[in-house]
């Protein structure tokens, strides 16, 4: 299964990113291979508007099946909702750390927003 961690590097060892829309880089993480990627978000970075839409769009693009943030809005999370993408809210620690968490079972889908829109 395929799953994406925000995060604010690009290795496992890095943070969590609390913000989705507006995370530094995505990590596709492989459950079955362990083998990840880390793929670029700095063109959402400064978006004035739209950037959890754009990044949603990049997370389906990876053909994840689920997302982990620290947080996530409300156009963010219609458009994963939409692709079929389970979302996952309220990781902290490493990325690792939260696939770990992920694996376990510790973390619950999401089942709307946590933050309203423009949250930085």
């Amino acid at each position: 299964m395929k799953i994406v961690v925000t995060s604010q590097g690009n290795t496992l060892e890095n943070d969590v990113d609390p913000r989705f829309g507006r995370c530094k880089y995505f990590i596709v993480y492989d459950t079955e291979t362990d083998d990840f990627e880390a793929v670029d978000n700095t063109q959402n970075l400064n978006l004035p508007q739209g950037a959890g839409i754009q990044a949603g769009r990049i997370v389906v693009s990876t053909k994840a099946e689920a997302v982990i943030s620290g947080n996530m809005g409300p156009k963010a999370f219609t458009t994963l909702n939409s692709a079929g993408i389970k979302i996952y809210s309220g990781a902290s620690g490493t990325v690792k750390d939260a696939i770990e968490q992920f694996k376990s079972g510790d973390l619950s889908p999401s089942t709307d927003a946590n933050v309203e829109g423009h949250w930085m």
